[in-house]
């Protein structure tokens, strides 16, 4: 009985060894994957109206769209505030510099002294804090300018390239995981007051990396989590 035991076990062993070594040396069909250029480096806007990121940028926001109302600040437009803004009593745009015709105020988030405490409801920050070197400077003066119970709608970088517009503006410092979001937002507002999701698959990712836009993938695909691969991290925080 024990020799039979031995030997199915031993033949088990050698067909496992041959299903791991068949799968080892499947090769990969790379197909017109196999270059060392993306399809696009303007993040798949020349390829469709909507990047990866942005899909899954707007639909965080779309999600969280009752939050935006009352008084409303968002950073270098007001595309969100016009498009999920309910009851929007008032809206301002930052912007670091001169020059944005839809900039209601010019100021460096991470020394806005003359923006006043407790002035918005909620602020929209999508991609920001990436592209500012004192990121915690900018996120106090954050905290600071909403209203108690204010809300603020904040997206993040995970996998991605560099913006090369604006490395050369203002520099393009960081990216984040869902961990790193969560342990920064701590400093700053009440652990049970942020909401930390990340976004995105190994397909998404890779797909971003190419340039590839959004419809050129299913909402499937697009919708499908993998917690290994943080194309976007979106927070939502409350003060």
């Amino acid at each position: 009985m024990i020799q039979v035991i031995q030997k199915v076990t031993n033949k088990l062993k050698r067909k496992t060894k041959k299903v791991l070594k068949r799968s080892f040396l499947r090769p990969v069909i790379w197909g017109n994957l196999r270059r060392s250029t993306p399809f696009s480096n303007l993040f798949g806007y020349d390829r469709g109206s909507q990047s990866i990121a942005r899909y899954y940028i707007d639909q965080f926001i779309s999600d969280n769209a009752g939050d935006i109302k009352g008084t409303v600040l968002e950073i270098g437009d007001d595309t969100y505030t016009k498009r999920c803004g309910l009851e929007v009593n008032h809206s301002d745009v930052l912007h670091v510099q001169q020059g944005n015709v839809k900039a209601t105020i010019v100021a460096d988030l991470t020394c806005a002294h003359e923006i006043p405490d407790n002035t918005y409801n909620c602020i929209i920050m999508p991609q920001t804090i990436q592209f500012i070197y004192d990121f915690r400077s900018a996120l106090k003066h954050t905290y600071r300018i909403l209203k108690p119970e204010g809300v603020l709608l904040i997206t993040l970088s995970g996998i991605t390239q560099i913006s090369q517009y604006d490395m050369e503006r203002w520099g393009d410092y960081w990216r984040f995981t869902s961990l790193s979001a969560t342990k920064l937002f701590e400093e700053f507002f009440p652990l049970e007051n942020i909401t930390v999701q990340a976004h995105g698959n190994v397909l998404s990712a890779v797909s971003f990396l190419e340039g590839l836009a959004s419809r050129e993938l299913k909402k499937s695909e697009l919708d499908f989590n993998d917690p290994n691969y943080e194309v976007i991290i979106t927070v939502r925080a409350v003060k």
